[in-house]
Parts: structure tokens; sequence; C-alpha cells
């Protein structure tokens, strides 16, 4: 039986694979692919303030409780794996020995695409330092002479997710994601985030307003799909084609 093609997704917060690629991972799973969920950090100091505001919240129950939404949030996106390297937040910091950790990951998942976030983040300079690091793993996990033995990486196509704020970010959509069979999905998981409900609406009608782009972007009123929930991503490296 022929494996199922493989995806990963870097999140530089535990939280952050959920608002911005939750449909895009509950999809491909229902499509047969594994999705690998990588959190860099649990977001414990930076995006947890919900929870820091209880009387006695220590640092250790903070990434506890994100940990739990995190892995609930997973599970009803039906994740194949999700993976916490715990390497802190405000600021992420990661050395070489993580660089190669993840490097590991990405040769071990081989991922047919890979998923992070927008280049340039003023709001949040861990997001956009994740992606970078991202990139460099990825030209590591394809580099021959890394750990000679190991199957080295082709080349994935690394999608950016939308940011908080898209307009700051220098961010340009180029695909949009029907994920309208799987929203209930999304949602449930996003409903899972509790240290962060302010944030449930916001990406919900995130959703329906990338629904209306992909409407009129698959041929609106002459006949476009209608997609009521989608996701937007930008595309770093070129397609190889055959056709257009």
């Amino acid at each position: 039986m022929a494996q199922n093609k493989t995806a990963l997704v870097l999140s530089a917060h535990s939280a952050d694979f959920v608002w911005r690629a939750g449909g895009a991972i509950a999809l491909h799973q229902k499509k047969g692919y594994d999705v690998t969920i990588v959190c860099l950090s649990y977001g414990e100091r930076g995006e947890s303030a919900k929870l820091w505001k209880q009387e006695g919240c220590t640092l250790e129950h903070v990434k506890t409780e994100r940990r739990k939404e995190a892995e609930a949030a997973a599970k009803a996106l039906n994740a194949h794996d999700i993976q916490f390297f715990d390497l802190g937040d405000y600021p992420l910091e990661i050395d070489r020995e993580a660089k190669f950790r993840l490097v590991d990951v990405i040769r071990k998942v081989q991922p047919a695409f890979m998923m992070s976030h927008s280049h340039y983040d003023p709001y949040n300079t861990d997001h956009s330092y994740a992606t970078r690091i991202l990139m460099e793993c990825r030209m590591i996990a394809q580099a021959w002479g890394h750990n000679p033995g190991q199957k080295v990486l082709g080349a994935p196509q690394l999608y950016l997710f939308e940011p908080h704020q898209t307009e700051q970010m220098g961010w340009k959509p180029d695909v949009f994601l029907d994920i309208t069979e799987v929203w209930d999905n999304k949602r449930a998981a996003i409903e899972c985030m509790a240290g962060q409900e302010h944030l449930w609406d916001y990406y919900t009608n995130l959703a329906q307003n990338r629904g209306n782009h992909f409407r009129r972007n698959s041929g609106g009123q002459a006949g476009g799909r209608n997609a009521r929930y989608a996701e937007g991503f930008q595309s770093v490296y070129p397609r190889t084609v055959d056709e257009l």
C-alpha cells in the first residue's frame, strides 16, 4: 500500500496553526494526507494574557494549559501528529541544535508542502523568525552532506499563512483554499483556544471574507464555486508545471 502524502506546519506559538492553517490541516487530513504540526513554543510569555491574569499563575501552569489547548485543537482537526519544541517565546530563539532537530523532523516527514508565517511581522517578530528558520532548515534538509545516509528533502512548496494585520506585513495571497467542508473542524479547534477567546470571531470573519475572495477568483457570478469559508496563502517558491 502506498504511503500517504504528508505536510508540515510550523507554528511559532501553540495557537498559531489553529487560526491561520486549521482549515488546511483538516482538509488535507480528510484528503488522506498525514499532517505534522511543530510548535516551537507554547506562547507562554507573550500570548497567554488571560491565563496570567489568574491569581497565583506560574510559567509551568501556563505551558501546561497551552499544551492541552493545542493538543485538543490538533485532535479537532484530526492532525496526524503535533510536536512541541518548548523553545520559549518573546523572544523565540533557536540554536544550532534546535535547527538540526527541526531538520530531522523535516527529513522524517518528507512533506509535499510546508506552511509557516509571513516573511515580515513588526508586531510579533517570533512569527517571521520562525519562517526564516524554516527556510534555513529546508535548505539544510536538502544538503547531501548533512547527515549522509539520511533521505534528503526534495523541494516542497512553502506556503505563508495569513498574518493578523495583513496590510502591515507585506503579505499578498496567491492561493485561496476552500475549507467549507471542514469549517466545523476549524471552528471546534478555534474554541479549544480558551486563552485567546478574543480571537474566535475575528478568525471566523476572516474565513468568511476569504470565502468571498475564493468565489470571486474562481469565477464569481459567471460560475464560481460557492465557497463559504476559505484560507489565504502566499507561496514562496516557483511552481513547476507542464501546462497552465
